[in-house]
């Protein structure tokens, strides 16, 4: 299959209003450092009657924002502390946000979309960012 994505270029969505700034410790069973990489994943939602005439890139945007008001941490940066302790830095910088558009449609890609996903390359981001680990990177990337 042959198709063709157009990405803006990438910009951090803060949260909407003030957040603590403080350093959360990680479990010992989250500290682990064979965690320690991203997970990509691909989810897709068909269109909702209730989203016409809406565009879902500033609908997900402003309710991510609003979002990372309560779950603050997301919109910090993972730290390496003493003894290489694993943290949330929570900063309030925001997460990555992706627009994208691509000319193929859902019904393109077949009627399971299971795992191995088609195209997984093609479609998401790479994220530089991650290539030499996650300490100081963003927690998120959001690709819409």
């Amino acid at each position: 299959m042959v198709f063709n994505v157009k990405r803006n270029p990438v910009e951090l969505v803060a949260p909407a209003g003030p957040t603590p700034h403080e350093l959360k410790l990680l479990s010992d069973i989250d500290d682990q450092k064979g965690l320690r990489y991203q997970l990509p994943l691909v989810l897709f939602f068909p269109c909702s009657p209730s989203m016409e005439g809406k565009d879902p890139v500033h609908v997900i945007r402003e309710a991510l924002s609003k979002a990372l008001v309560l779950y603050y941490p997301l919109a910090g940066r993972f730290r390496e502390g003493p003894s290489g302790k694993f943290m949330v830095d929570c900063t309030g910088e925001g997460v990555l946000f992706i627009e994208a558009d691509a000319d193929v449609t859902l019904e393109q890609f077949g009627v399971d979309l299971l795992p191995p996903f088609p195209c997984f390359d093609e479609i998401l981001h790479h994220a530089p960012y991650f290539d030499d680990g996650i300490i100081n990177s963003p927690i998120l990337l959001i690709q819409v």
